[in-house]
């Protein structure tokens, strides 16, 4: 209440007036670190960006909620902020209408913003125009791998391999090293971290830490404006929404998941409550929004790592790799193609989105466990995300921008420089190799082989052929067929032709003839 009044006051006169983004909440920046009263902070909840796709209702509570609680601890350390709700900008056509609005209001003779991490915002940013004022844009720094040293490391449209990027980053930062060389005597351990989840280890998972945000005026003034949203919400959100949470969230992975995370990091079961979280850190949401650092989570855990000697190096290599490696890297895949990343389409995807992907209702019992947690909280952990929705929307053809709207807009995590390249690019082989050098498609094998959904799903795995057979079975050889000529001379794949060339000609004919159904009723799978 408290902001909504701040807001209605008439401003003063400010030197310079300074924006801060949803996803810009670092506490960290050289901005705050002396108060100066010339300075106006504006913060504000956007028409634009709650629009744009149609997003998880949790995900606009948790943005909505960070930015308010941000706006007040910038208060309470003596910074001038103004706080707009959606009351407040619901008369401006788009952000640089409001901008230009108060910067004149203030009679600012300098606008000053950070680096936007989207395009889309990039682009309309530059184009603002203020007719008293000079305009400056500032680093967020947030990220480790410098911005201007992007377009060098990664060159328009050319694969680089991620591996090698994170050595680089690692020997460049000296993290996980010694003398030189990797802890552990090597760099990868992800061959020690494909273990499927048995069942006492599944007894053993962690309960996830969940805190619980009134976000009531929120949803009221979300359905004042008629905001459009996905997912289910009550009025208590368990996502952490300021600084404080957030490192209690890290605090918590460091001592309850860490000790097992690499080892289960591709695991999934559908028999423990837990099944959603289990042993991923869900720090995401707070990284993305920049209330924590990914540096200050790398030395975290790897505090953690030093102080727990039980603790083994292929379970911290495995979550240092993710932020470290890959989390950098596809931001900069991100800027190093963008505009023209949004629009690829390597292989021709055209088919819409199936209804279920809303509700969650699909006799796909892992395609049903993967979309159920999307809606329910508004995250899904990594390896449904890829090898099971992603892989998914890859055999049966998806159209890329269906794919990246649902992504960007379910998750709460979801900001279009690191859901792009994972969706578009890892996912959906849609930039045609700039990610990953094949597709990452799979047959229901290896659903079977990583979780416990198999065994009670309306579909039999073993089958390939036939309206019972698993369709990702029959998805996964049609897919492979259709894109022969394009990726049998790929060392990767080529020996999986050599099997499909093996097998007997009706056989092929008929586990064809069934992709082809299954894709005809595709809305009933």
């Amino acid at each position: 209440m408290q902001l909504r009044q701040q807001s209605q006051q008439q401003l003063q006169h400010f030197h310079t007036v300074r924006l801060i983004l949803g996803d810009q909440l670092n506490a960290q920046h050289t901005w705050y670190q002396q108060v100066d009263p010339k300075v106006l902070y504006l913060i504000a909840e956007l028409h634009q960006e709650n629009t744009y796709v149609t997003h998880h209702v949790q995900k606009i509570c948790a943005f909505f909620s960070a930015m308010a609680q941000f706006a007040s601890e910038l208060g309470a350390a003596g910074h001038r902020v103004r706080y707009l709700t959606l009351d407040d900008t619901q008369d401006f056509a788009d952000l640089n209408a409001l901008l230009q609005h108060y910067v004149a209001e203030t009679g600012a003779i300098k606008f000053e913003y950070q680096r936007p991490d989207e395009y889309r915002l990039l682009a309309q940013l530059s184009q603002l125009k203020l007719a008293n004022a000079v305009v400056n844009c500032v680093d967020t720094e947030h990220f480790l791998f410098p911005f201007d040293e992007i377009d060098r490391e990664f060159p328009q449209g050319q694969h680089r391999l991620m591996e090698h990027f994170y050595r680089r980053m690692r020997k460049r930062f000296n993290i996980l090293m010694t003398d030189g060389k990797p802890v552990g005597g090597q760099w990868n351990f992800d061959a020690s971290n494909r273990q499927k989840l048995k069942s006492q280890d599944i007894k053993s998972l962690p309960t996830p830490l969940m805190f619980g945000h009134n976000v009531q005026d929120i949803l009221e003034r979300l359905t004042r404006h008629g905001i459009n949203t996905m997912g289910k919400v009550d009025t208590h959100l368990l996502w952490p929404t300021n600084r404080a949470q957030s490192l209690e969230l890290l605090q918590y992975f460091c001592e309850y998941c860490l000790p097992a995370f690499g080892r289960f990091q591709d695991a999934m079961t559908q028999q423990h409550p837990a099944q959603w979280s289990l042993y991923h850190s869900r720090l995401s949401f707070s990284l993305n929004a920049k209330l924590i650092s990914p540096l200050e989570v790398i030395n975290a855990v790897i505090e953690h790592y030093h102080a727990n000697p039980f603790i083994e190096i292929a379970q911290v290599e495995g979550f240092v790799r993710q932020i470290l490696g890959w989390r950098e890297y596809v931001r900069g895949i991100y800027w190093a193609n963008m505009p023209q990343y949004a629009s690829i389409n390597a292989l021709e995807a055209t088919r819409k989105l199936p209804d279920y992907f809303w509700h969650g209702k699909t006799r796909m019992n892992c395609l049903h466990r993967a979309l159920s947690p999307s809606l329910d909280y508004a995250y899904a952990h990594h390896i449904q995300r890829l090898m099971v929705i992603g892989n998914f929307c890859l055999l049966t053809e998806i159209a890329p921008d269906e794919v990246d709207k649902w992504y960007l807009g379910v998750y709460v995590d979801a900001i279009e420089w690191v859901e792009m390249p994972n969706t578009r690019g890892m996912a959906l082989f849609a930039d045609g190799g700039i990610v990953g050098t094949k597709p990452y498609a799979a047959s229901g094998s290896y659903i079977n082989k990583m979780s416990d959904y198999c065994g009670s799903c309306h579909y039999k795995i073993k089958e390939r052929s036939g309206t019972l057979a698993c369709p990702l079975n029959s998805l996964y050889w049609r897919f492979m067929d259709k894109h022969r000529a394009q990726l049998i001379h790929n060392p990767r794949i080529a020996m999986l032709y050599r099997t499909w060339d093996k097998t007997d000609e009706a056989a092929r004919q008929a586990i064809l003839a069934t992709a082809e159904q299954h894709l005809a009723q595709l809305e009933r799978l």
